[in-house]
């Protein structure tokens, strides 16, 4: 039986801790590949989670020759083995000493080798895919006790040289674990446990903006009120996040400036672009390749793909959900502003407004399965879209439709507020207008119900009762 790594310091990440259990426990070779956007603690997780406990640990060295590469992997050779190597000319040499010393090192447990940064070692012809390809076929993959994992930021290599490869690892790819940004609830967790005093709305506000990703999380200072904060990590002079934008990017794509033409065209856009639009918009050609990068930046969870209810051709439309990227483009791309306390002088204007509403949306479409339990529907099929009239004089627009197979339809209004939100007679009668263009326009049988996410709930009164159900911060958390 192999040892329990998890590791207390690791806050949430209960699935992906039990499948690196599971990987552990394999009587079989395992070859892992991890990835997920940058900065989301993939590499945290890894060396957490073993404790450091490696029989090989290796990152690459960011915008650096194979000459560098081949000799600091042989200074992490000399760390690990017992055995200093001759100096190597190729990756072809280093595996195999590689190899040479994990068979020094005779144990039935599983050997946990690390190769963090993959995409950084694969230098140009270099030869490293090609060396990594025959460590693992000509031996690693007959040894039962190897755990290969392979971790880096640029997805898109990751997927086309790994998951996607057509030559020697074709299929050879045991397991894939993607880390998504942290939940509301694992952001909760992650301020108790760093000692920052905030209210679940202040929480929030800080997701609307950063999202769940930890390294911007860990940037707060407790002592800050979550304006100052803000202004700290965007607005002052030499801001850490303001910077951070173009390195996201580029770390993530090549060319990234074409993935950048993509998002910066989705954030003007709430409920997104077909592809044919953005080709129209940005210039891009109409081939394999926009189609790539729109693949990669989904995987990267950076935009969403998702389809218009009721519409018979299906056609996708692309969403930008990334929050730091909505952000980014609203409050500083492009923008002339020099107050250092920018945030913190803020008034509630019509931009401010616009992006707040549309990022608590995004929060709810990232938190469907607690929206779905508050429901009493976890366990039903479902499927989520989005639906606008198609008369533009009704002016209609859906921004989450949940088609139940239980017979039901719940159209979701999603409204950030800072006090219990009052149902008034003219917002009364907008959500009975769109359940009753929805109803005549779809031609649906099935039951319509309104359901109202927002922060602290609706206010009781006469027109309260006209919602079937609602929903608050509160159950986001769960």
């Amino acid at each position: 039986m192999q040892k329990n790594y998890s590791c207390m310091k690791i806050i949430g990440r209960i699935e992906q801790q039990e499948q690196l259990n599971s990987f552990l426990e394999s009587n079989r070779p395992e070859f892992v590949v991890i990835f997920g956007r940058r900065r989301v603690g993939k590499t945290f997780l890894i060396r957490e989670f073993f404790h450091n406990k490696f029989a090989f640990y290796h990152t690459g060295l960011a915008n650096s020759n194979m000459k560098k590469q081949l000799q600091n992997f042989q200074k992490s050779l000399n760390l690990y083995g017992k055995t200093r190597y001759p100096k190597a000319k190729t990756w072809f040499d280093v595996f195999a000493q590689l190899r040479d010393m994990l068979e020094c090192n005779q144990t039935t447990e599983k050997q946990v080798i690390f190769l963090d940064e993959v995409p950084w070692l694969d230098t140009h012809r270099s030869d490293f895919v090609s060396a990594l390809e025959y460590f693992w076929n000509s031996w690693a993959s007959a040894q039962s006790n190897i755990l290969l994992i392979v971790c880096g930021s640029a997805t898109s290599w990751i997927i086309s040289k790994i998951l996607k490869n057509h030559g020697g690892l074709h299929n050879r790819v045991t397991q894939q674990l993607y880390l998504e940004p942290f939940t509301l609830a694992e952001c909760e967790s992650f301020f108790c446990e760093n000692n920052i005093d905030a209210e679940r709305h202040q929480i929030l506000e800080y997701y609307m903006i950063l999202g769940g990703i930890p390294y911007y999380l860990n940037l707060i200072k407790k002592e800050y009120s979550i304006v100052q904060n803000i202004d700290l990590l965007f607005f002052k002079k030499n801001a850490t996040l303001k910077r951070e934008f173009s390195n996201l990017y580029a770390s993530l794509f090549k060319h990234s400036e074409n993935y950048i033409k993509i998002v910066e065209m989705l954030s003007k856009k709430n409920c997104g672009l077909t592809r044919a639009e953005i080709i129209k918009n940005s210039g891009l050609l109409n081939g394999g390749g926009t189609t790539r990068m729109l693949e990669e930046l989904e995987q990267c969870g950076f935009i969403r793909k998702y389809y218009e209810f009721g519409k018979k051709n299906r056609e996708s439309i692309f969403q930008l959900v990334d929050f730091y990227t909505l952000f980014y483009f609203n409050f500083l791309y492009n923008i002339k502003n020099n107050d250092e306390n920018f945030w913190t002088n803020l008034i509630d204007n019509a931009q401010h407004r616009a992006w707040s509403g549309y990022a608590f949306e995004l929060v709810c479409l990232a938190h469907l399965q607690q929206i779905k339990a508050k429901l009493g529907i976890a366990g039903v099929l479902t499927n989520v879209s989005e639906w606008r009239s198609k008369k533009s004089e009704n002016n209609v627009q859906i921004d989450l439709v949940i088609d139940r197979n239980d017979k039901i339809i719940n159209l979701c209004e999603m409204k950030f507020y800072n006090d219990l939100l009052l149902i008034d007679k003219e917002l009364d009668e907008k959500l009975r207008h769109k359940k009753q263009v929805f109803r005549n326009e779809t031609k649906t049988l099935k039951a319509v119900h309104t359901t109202v996410v927002t922060t602290y709930g609706v206010k009781r009164n006469m027109y309260s009762g006209n919602i079937q159900s609602e929903i608050t911060m509160n159950e986001l958390f769960k």
